[in-house]
């Protein structure tokens, strides 16, 4: 799927995880911010982590991505809570981003360790910029039950192990996992299902588009894997660690 059909699919989501506003509130709690803490966003999306954290806890922060499209509504949502001289947006590649060394109290990237080609690679990129006794926050699938190879096909996760593997794959990159907060079916329901009613939407309104037979393909290719595989086999959630 390509970042134009993400930028299509995701148009209305704030969030784009299978996360709910709850459940971000919740992690912010967790990772006891306060003001004056610096936070990195490596493919922040529409930067709601950001904005949110900013305008609740008083965070300053930076966040990267490379899709225009969602960083435009990332300075829209940061100016709509009054912390736009807190926060700043970079057009750019995550994985390639040249960040202050350890300069930021929280580094995050929630459900994109492609920008560092996996898990390992991302942490690595992570830790540079993190400070001592800072705080990791990636975004990361697993397998709640061992699937069927039909399912890793269709869902195409090839790479993803179980919750017990993916704290495996922590240790083994120098990280102590201190705390988690999970997607559940309604926050899975709520980010995959919008997606679908947002690409009929669209189809209806862009039937003649170059990319509607694309989009077409993609929301019944997800509404078949998801029904199918996806909310029984396929769980998420954000990780926090520290480095060891």
């Amino acid at each position: 799927m390509s970042l134009r059909h993400h930028e299509i699919a995701e148009a209305n989501h704030r969030i784009l995880n299978p996360f709910t506003e709850s459940k971000l509130d919740l992690l912010g709690e967790l990772c006891r911010l306060r003001a004056g803490m610096r936070q990195l966003d490596l493919a922040c999306g529409k930067g709601e982590m950001l904005a949110r954290w900013s305008s609740t806890y008083g965070i300053t922060g930076v966040g990267v991505d490379l899709s225009d499209y969602f960083l435009l509504a990332a300075e829209r949502r940061a100016a709509e809570l009054r912390v736009a001289d807190r926060l700043t947006f970079v057009s750019g590649d995550a994985g390639a981003h040249v960040a202050e060394e350890g300069a930021f109290d929280v580094v995050s990237c929630i459900g994109a360790t492609w920008i560092g080609g996996g898990l390992a690679g991302t942490l690595d990129l992570m830790k540079r910029a993190l400070a001592p006794d800072g705080l990791l926050l990636v975004g990361e699938p697993y397998w709640i039950d061992e699937p069927p190879a039909e399912a890793v096909e269709a869902l195409g996760a090839p790479d993803s192990v179980s919750l017990s593997g993916t704290l495996e794959r922590f240790e083994a990159a120098g990280c102590e996992l201190i705390e988690m907060v999970h997607a559940d079916h309604d926050s899975w329901d709520r980010y995959v299902a919008a997606q679908w009613r947002t690409i009929a939407d669209w189809l209806r309104a862009n039937s003649g588009d170059p990319e509607a037979q694309a989009m077409r393909d993609f929301a019944e290719q997800s509404r078949k894997s998801y029904m199918a595989y996806g909310r029984r086999y396929f769980g998420w959630g954000v990780f926090m660690l520290r480095v060891v």
